[in-house]
């Protein structure tokens, strides 16, 4: 079902708290409610990873991964899966992301994580941006792992989730210092690309790779950098 569902402005009230929207939502018989997030989208090494969340019972301390210390995503993340109604996650390597583009392997991520669900939905949740060919009416909240506590589920879930990867991937590839940086540019991990070049898990769709690749000195100003 392609029609998006908007709320009248007065249903969620600024006060109403993280659950604020699945509760207007589940007033209204859209329930279940799926949220969904990614986590890795700025990074220029590891997959990209998405997670889509339906919430069983409320679930106090959720709020946006990044905003979160390790030791506490790790916790919401076993109470997240022990209590969800579905999860499902999907992991896009460096690859594909090459091959197809950084926001059409989200917007399929996405999708597919949606299908992954075990359960009939009455309406999803996507952080940030629209997701058209989803199986339920779809709202796209700006700064959704803020305010919707269904997003933040699937942003902890995502981000736990590629972590763990990437702290794996550096048992194998210990230059880079994945386990640091996840993924993402730092100095160090700009001076491991120089000295070393890039490993088949890195993305050559990035300036800095592409460059470290080339064997050019590399610039300031990098394609992507930042943390989700």
């Amino acid at each position: 079902m392609t029609d998006v569902f908007r709320p009248r402005p007065s249903v969620v009230r600024r006060d109403s708290g993280l659950y604020g929207y699945e509760r207007a939502l589940t007033r209204r018989g859209l329930a279940p409610i799926a949220g969904v997030d990614e986590a890795g989208r700025g990074a220029c090494a590891g997959p990209l990873v998405v997670a889509a969340v339906v919430l069983g019972k409320e679930i106090g301390g959720l709020r946006d991964s990044k905003l979160l210390t390790p030791a506490m995503r790790e916790t919401l993340y076993d109470r997240i899966l022990s209590t969800a109604k579905a999860v499902g996650t999907v992991v896009i390597p460096p690859q594909e992301i090459d091959a197809r583009g950084l926001h059409k392997c989200n917007v399929t991520g996405m999708r597919r994580a949606v299908a992954q669900l075990s359960c009939d939905l009455g309406y999803v949740l996507t952080d940030g941006f629209p997701v058209p060919g989803l199986p339920a009416p779809s709202l796209a909240v700006w700064k959704g792992d803020q305010v919707a506590a269904c997003v933040a589920a699937a942003s902890i879930v995502a981000k736990v989730t590629r972590d763990r990867m990437m702290t794996a991937l550096d048992e194998h590839h210990p230059e880079y210092g994945f386990a640091v940086h996840k993924g993402y540019i730092t100095a160090r991990h700009r001076r491991a690309l120089h000295h070393h070049g890039p490993c088949p898990h890195h993305r050559f769709s990035f300036i800095t790779v592409a460059r470290a690749g080339l064997g050019t000195e590399m610039g300031e100003n990098e394609v992507g950098a930042g943390v989700a």
